[in-house]
């Protein structure tokens, strides 16, 4: 069947639970988006603030202190929150393009640090962060086991290698500017293409199920995962997993011929269903999921939304596509657009400011107010509005 791409915006706002706020838990949740952007803490608050019905912030925080949503090092290089049931899979699909960026890095290498020298140290740190251990800590141990120095640009490359876990340090988001490690409860595979081939595959039917249909250009644009190691794991998918799910995967057809996979059974509203307006977190996956940005973010907005060192910004949302950027102000929400928006759109916008504006209060009310600079480089807004907060 031919898909429209409309639909597919349509589709990956159901998946995302972007058409209406789902009366369920975080930890659920998560896993029907499969992984929230995680580097900066607040996002994945705001994120879930977004698809789930009278969200409690509090239980996001008693799910990462309780490691049932883990925040570790993961697709395209960064930091993510995930279901700690997903997290082993997930790290082992991630595992050839981990190790090829971190532990190959140049400035690796020229700091006299090899591959070989990260999989002896390994063991030893995984059993010294058994329990929470500052990153302090983690680097003096480093350092005790190598019998000297360890730059900083090591131990960053080996941390974000490493299977460690980012152990909550306290509010207002669970995890401050101080950072604090511990050993994955469930240790992947490493160093093993079976199991990366087997754990990435595992990822890519995730993948469909939160953000199909997609190509195989969208799945290494989400995983950071070589277009020939997707298609690898793909044959896999197709074949239907080792693990007894004979479900595999399905092709569709997109408007421009583009091949696209989805998994059987899957949501796909109509192209004509309803889609309220929302503010969207920086690095929403629903931004950067894709090779094919257009599905949610037009052309001529690109440039403006993902900035030239990958930040990017809170959105607004409207009628499933973004229209301008929000940033908390003056105790509210500053929202500019990037075209004209009726005043029914802008009434809708209001509401969610105000309820959006009761979660910052509570936590904080600049959570974005690092990321300013970009306001003052000038964006192309055609109308600027104050929205009061709760």
């Amino acid at each position: 069947m031919v898909i429209t791409a409309r639909a597919l915006n349509r589709s990956t706002l159901a998946r995302q639970l972007l058409l209406e706020r789902m009366p369920i838990d975080v930890g659920e949740a998560v896993r029907k988006v499969v992984a929230l952007q995680a580097q900066q803490p607040g996002s994945p608050y705001v994120a879930l603030w977004n698809r789930i019905a009278d969200f409690a912030p509090e239980r996001l925080d008693e799910a990462l202190d309780a490691y049932e949503l883990v925040r570790s090092t993961l697709m395209r290089l960064t930091l993510h929150v995930v279901h700690t049931e997903d997290y082993r899979a997930f790290r082992e699909g991630m595992e050839p393009t981990l190790r090829g960026s971190r532990l190959h890095d140049p400035r690796f290498k020229a700091a006299g640090f090899t591959a070989a020298d990260a999989d002896a140290l390994l063991p030893g740190l995984l059993e010294y962060a058994g329990r929470a251990r500052t990153g302090a800590e983690m680097r003096t141990h480093l350092e005790a086991a190598r019998g000297g120095p360890v730059e900083a640009v090591v131990w960053r490359m080996i941390r974000q290698y490493a299977p460690l876990w980012h152990a909550p340090t306290g509010p207002p988001w669970s995890f401050g500017t101080a950072q604090s490690f511990v050993t994955a409860s469930a240790l992947p595979v490493l160093a093993d293409p079976e199991a990366s081939t087997a754990g990435l595959a595992v990822l890519l039917r995730r993948y469909l199920e939160g953000f199909g249909p997609a190509s195989v250009p969208d799945m290494a644009q989400f995983t950071t995962a070589p277009r020939g190691k997707v298609r690898e794991a793909l044959r896999l998918l197709l074949d239907g997993l080792p693990d007894g799910d004979p479900s595999g995967v399905e092709q569709l057809e997109g408007a421009d011929g583009t091949v696209l996979y989805d998994v059987p059974g899957a949501p796909r509203p109509a192209e004509d269903t309803p889609a309220p307006p929302r503010l969207m977190a920086m690095w929403d996956s629903v931004l950067l999921a894709y090779a094919d940005r257009a599905r949610v973010i037009p052309p001529e907005y690109r440039k403006h939304v993902i900035r030239v060192n990958g930040d990017t910004l809170p959105t607004l949302l409207v009628d499933g596509y973004v229209a301008g950027v929000w940033r908390p102000a003056g105790g509210g929400v500053e929202a500019s657009a990037f075209h004209p928006l009726p005043e029914e759109v802008w009434a809708g916008l209001a509401e969610e400011a105000g309820a959006l504006g009761d979660l910052l209060a509570a936590r904080d009310p600049r959570v974005y107010g690092r990321y300013d600079h970009w306001w003052d480089k000038g964006l192309p807004t055609v109308e600027t509005r104050l929205l009061p907060g709760g």
